[in-house]
């Protein structure tokens, strides 16, 4: 039987993932879902009574492919990974805050963040899913949804790259100040998750730090398809 969630991320080597973020801007997460985890978040994609929008990524010209916002109550997997994961990340929040000469601004529980967007009128829940099949892909992005964002989210992958699809490689690009952009191609297995920046992170140089964007999104899917869920920590207007 596996361990309660909580436990599972409080297990992580966090020293190793905060060095990975404050270094390369992004943290790659061991597998963390197993495979049954997985197919019952696959699963929740059919009913509809879950989700409080349906997003056709074409008709926005996002890419091509689907995703769902699921609405409160969240199902308890995703609420579990939303609370667990928000602690830490909280620090690491308040660390970039410090290093960019800003006062600490996040709390250390995620409800009371929630209240303070709530506050600000972002009440709708953003954990979403997102599906794509062949020939689907997602143009590089961000996912504000307001004037207050949380500044990292969580994606995790529900099934297996060359089982179940191939391509759909993770894009992350960073735009860094007078000169060309840097871009990063992560690929995850099934359960495994990546941490990245919502908008910008602070890097290290001669004065200092600075502030480089980054934008992601997903490469095309070459064969199958590919399920993923997405963990965002604000919620939207």
């Amino acid at each position: 039987m596996s361990r309660p969630m909580r436990e599972r991320i409080a297990a992580l080597d966090w020293e190793s993932l905060q060095q990975s973020l404050d270094e390369q801007g992004y943290a790659v997460l061991p597998p963390l879902l197993n495979e049954r985890e997985c197919h019952k978040m696959i699963e929740t994609y059919q009913n509809p009574a879950l989700f409080r929008n349906t997003i056709d990524m074409a008709r926005y010209r996002f890419g091509i492919g689907e995703y769902k916002y699921y609405q409160s109550p969240l199902p308890n997997l995703l609420l579990e990974l939303r609370e667990g994961f928000y602690p830490e990340l909280a620090k690491s929040a308040n660390r970039w805050l410090g290093q960019l000469g800003r006062e600490p601004y996040y709390p250390a529980a995620l409800s009371e963040y929630l209240d303070h967007c709530h506050q600000l009128g972002q009440t709708r829940p953003t954990p979403l899913i997102l599906k794509y099949e062949a020939g689907g892909y997602n143009c590089l992005h961000q996912d504000l949804y307001g004037e207050e964002f949380f500044p990292f989210q969580v994606v995790f992958v529900l099934n297996q790259k060359e089982r179940d699809y191939t391509g759909g490689e993770f894009l992350l690009v960073e735009q860094r100040p007078r000169a060309q952009s840097r871009g990063h191609v992560i690929a995850l297995e099934q359960g495994a998750g990546l941490i990245f920046p919502t908008q910008h992170r602070p890097v290290a140089g001669t004065r200092g730090y600075y502030r480089t964007t980054l934008r992601h999104g997903v490469s095309t899917i070459a064969s199958g398809t590919r399920y993923s869920l997405g963990i965002i920590f604000h919620d939207a207007k």
